[in-house]
């Protein structure tokens, strides 16, 4: 008999943001970088929280099931060893926050949490960004970030 299959996450989740993880105002628009992204609705300081990536908590057997069976639009972000977070289910609206190789915005893993913190001030209109750092040792994933500092690919070096 053949194990029973568990579904894999719906994959057309309507981008938003959830209030409650958010520290600032911020907005899903279309995106230059790809898609849609995550722009400041108001100015941002340095250093501060902008928002928090949440999602179902899974552990890296059931990562490495949802990563092979979802062909686009992942959403699974790494906590440590042993959990990612899907942000397909119950995502803040981090998830939309697009890859670029000279971002404004730095991740800052505390206490099983996942926070996006700023890394420098950032204007109202500007669009939210985070270097992915994809692994050197995967498939290379071409990089349209467009910064002048673009390193071609969003894996690390």
């Amino acid at each position: 008999m053949a194990p029973a299959k568990v579904p894999v996450p719906a994959l057309t989740k309507k981008p938003q943001i959830d209030p409650r993880y958010a520290a600032f105002r911020i907005i899903v628009k279309k995106s230059s970088i790809h898609r849609v992204g995550i722009f400041a609705g108001e100015d941002i300081p340095l250093n501060r929280k902008v928002i928090e990536y949440t999602g179902e908590r899974i552990n890296r057997k059931e990562t490495l099931r949802r990563s092979n069976e979802q062909a686009s639009m992942i959403y699974l972000f790494t906590l440590d060893n042993y959990w990612t977070l899907d942000g397909t289910v119950g995502g803040s609206g981090a998830e939309f926050i697009n890859h670029s190789c000279d971002p404004n915005i730095r991740t800052w893993i505390t206490k099983g949490h996942i926070l996006y913190m700023s890394k420098r001030a950032i204007r109202k209109g500007e669009e939210l960004t985070v270097d992915y750092c994809f692994s050197k040792n995967i498939e290379k994933v071409p990089c349209a970030c467009g910064s002048r500092k673009c390193r071609g690919t969003i894996n690390l070096k």
